[in-house]
């Protein structure tokens, strides 16, 4: 590989580099004045109609009626009802966008939008300043963010918040596996498993999430 290959190579890197912490900048910068918040995962591809899409827009509009911030990912599904509910409660609603080559477009029911070059520095900024988690039923991109949250409370690099699993019809076959397979063999501790719960009741999850949040308040968020 002749030198110059290797210089324009160094360079590619090192935009990179200022690309990174752009991302990172722009997240703390914004996100530390939209607190409390509550991050809400699940399925892009769900429609307006579907039940969970109904529960994530009444989840977002009563969540943001206690003063909570709702944070997404910005997109449609599950993303875009959650962020419906607290704009239509006039509360904020946060998308974390991430720009790829197609463009995921955010939905139209965002008080502030957020551009992320890299989904890494998109998921700290999903997780850092996190009230709590809820995630609704959803695909490879709601899994990988729930499993790295449960590892990261899990091994105390993240202290506990809620994390709670929507819709047990969904949800319950992942805890039987949990509990037959990966707790039988002991690859996690039994106890591992209150680290999430799993909940079918909107008001149960606004009261749950409060009530930590009020009694915690001062410990979330350290990351």
């Amino acid at each position: 590989m002749n030198n110059y290959i290797i210089n324009e190579l160094k360079k590619e890197e090192s935009w990179r580099l200022f690309k990174i912490i752009g991302d990172f900048i722009d997240g703390f910068e914004v996100m530390p004045d939209y607190q409390p918040s509550v991050t809400i995962f699940g399925s892009a591809r769900v429609k307006e109609g579907d039940k969970y899409y109904d529960s994530a827009r009444q989840l977002g509009f009563k969540l943001a009626k206690k003063g909570f911030t709702i944070v997404t990912g910005g997109g449609p599904g599950i993303m875009e009802a959650a962020n419906r509910g607290a704009f239509e409660a006039g509360g904020n609603s946060i998308g974390l966008n991430i720009k790829l080559p197609k463009e995921q477009k955010p939905n139209p029911y965002l008080t502030l939008t957020l551009n992320f070059n890299y989904f890494f520095a998109r998921k700290v900024m999903l997780v850092k300043y996190a009230t709590g988690f809820v995630l609704f039923p959803g695909g490879y991109g709601t899994l990988d963010e729930v499993f790295e949250t449960l590892t990261l409370i899990q091994t105390k690099k993240l202290k506990p918040f809620p994390v709670i699993f929507f819709g047990s019809d969904y949800w319950d076959g992942l805890l039987q596996w949990l509990k037959s397979k990966v707790v039988a063999n002991n690859y996690i501790d039994e106890e591992d498993l209150n680290i999430f719960k799993i909940m079918d009741n909107i008001d149960e999850v606004v009261d749950y999430i409060e009530s930590f949040y009020i009694k915690h308040s001062k410990e979330i968020g350290e990351f």
